[in-house]
């Protein structure tokens, strides 16, 4: 099998090597990926020597690392797989996803406040409106860019009424995660943008934060600026790093999801039809989406100990990067990993993660995906891909920046 560079962003804008990934579990579980060096317009945010890592391909390896926080730290060199100089590793370190126990433990229960299973639930009849409006506003073309028009709406419209931004602020809140989440794709990366984007989000969600601390509504933001635990606030740092990975992580990945979902129906039109035969099977279509469609590509852990994993020996401050879709398609778990099998259960994916850092959001990406689904599925019969897909340049998310989709227009 011809090796494939797994640190090259541009393997991943081409399609997720799955062949590949194959190949390593079969034979190399734990394999060691030399460093590739950084584009020219990315040394600046950078600045640091890459190294390379230990890419681990095994949904059972990838379990067993994301539960050991003592040996596999999320805080010592970020979630990243890019190394970071030590300025920008610093600041990183104040978003939840990039801290180990008791520093984690500690804000998961102060952010777990406004996730509450009532506060998701008080959300669906919203979803299911919204997911009404946006078909509506396509219905009458007769095609549209999946993407732009629908996939990307969604998250977008959610996360802005869940923590009470403004709906006009939407777009921007859409072009800041771009650029941050975008930094390795030639349509959004530039030395400053990365970073500008950050530093616009953080005045933003002081700016809300400010605002719902002294007139609190029914909103995440208002929740979380006044929710205590042991006696403890979120202080106003912390609280705009949350913000700023809240973003991300609720539009970003759910969008994946959904574009990625309808790319993957598209493709096996028999699923789409069982589908529209039978609308009780959504729930374990919405779990085989996330699995096939894997939004989500990497996380780090670094080493904290000489170690091993599946007898491969792993030194102190090693990286060691798990590959979702991999895990997601290991013929050990998965029955015809390679089928999309919209019947399937049940379904063990690590889509959300797995261990102390399971997403925070997962049902309200769930209701999402099933929600806007449900709606494509009752308006849009007979909606297909129908021109060229295109795909972000990314080694952290499985993202599509554009799909043109047709359908049989609404009168």
């Amino acid at each position: 099998m011809q090796a494939v560079n797994l640190y090259d962003s541009a393997t991943f804008e081409r399609e997720m090597p799955h062949d590949y990934f194959t190949w390593l579990r079969e034979h190399e579980p734990v394999h060691w990926q030399p460093p590739s060096e950084i584009k020219a317009n990315l040394g600046d945010l950078m600045r640091a020597e890459q190294h390379g890592y230990w890419a681990l391909t095994r949904h059972k390896d990838i379990i067993e690392v994301s539960l050991d926080q003592k040996r596999f730290s999320s805080e010592r060199g970020t979630v990243i797989t890019t190394d970071l100089n030590e300025e920008r590793a610093a600041q990183l370190r104040l978003w939840m996803i990039n801290q180990d126990a008791p520093n984690h433990t500690k804000l998961r229960k102060l952010v777990n406040k406004g996730f509450t299973l009532r506060m998701i639930n008080n959300m669906e009849p919203h979803i299911r409106k919204l997911s009404s409006e946006i078909v509506d506003s396509v219905a009458r073309k007769g095609e549209c860019d999946f993407v732009a028009s629908i996939a990307s709406e969604l998250p977008l419209l959610v996360i802005a009424e869940l923590v009470g931004c403004p709906l006009e602020d939407r777009r921007k809140l859409f072009d800041w995660s771009n650029q941050m989440v975008g930094f390795e794709d030639p349509d959004f990366a530039n030395e400053a943008g990365a970073t500008d984007a950050m530093s616009e989000l953080f005045e933003y969600a002081g700016h809300l934060a400010a605002k719902r601390r002294s007139d609190p509504r029914d909103d995440l933001t208002s929740v979380l600026v006044h929710a205590e635990v042991d006696g403890e606030r979120l202080d106003e740092l912390g609280f705009n790093m949350f913000f700023i990975l809240l973003i991300l992580a609720g539009n970003e990945t759910t969008r994946n999801a959904i574009s990625g979902g309808m790319l993957a129906l598209s493709e096996n039109r028999d699923q789409w039809q069982k589908l529209l035969d039978d609308r009780s099977l959504m729930p374990t279509a919405t779990e085989e989406i996330l699995r096939y469609v894997s939004p989500v590509i990497t996380m780090r852990r670094t080493a904290t100990c000489d170690t091993e994993i599946a007898g491969q020996s792993i030194r102190e401050n090693d990286k060691v990067v798990m590959f979702y879709p991999s895990a997601n398609r290991d013929a050990d778990v998965f029955e015809n990993p390679h089928q999309l099998d919209v019947t399937r259960d049940p379904n063990p994916h690590l889509a959300f993660g797995w261990g102390p850092h399971f997403c925070l959001g997962a049902s309200l990406a769930r209701g999402e995906i099933r929600s806007i689904f449900s709606e494509l599925l009752s308006r849009f019969p007979d909606i297909e891909v129908c021109g060229p897909v295109r795909r972000l340049r990314s080694t952290t998310v499985n993202s599509i920046k554009s799909m043109p989709v047709r359908f049989t227009p609404e009168r």
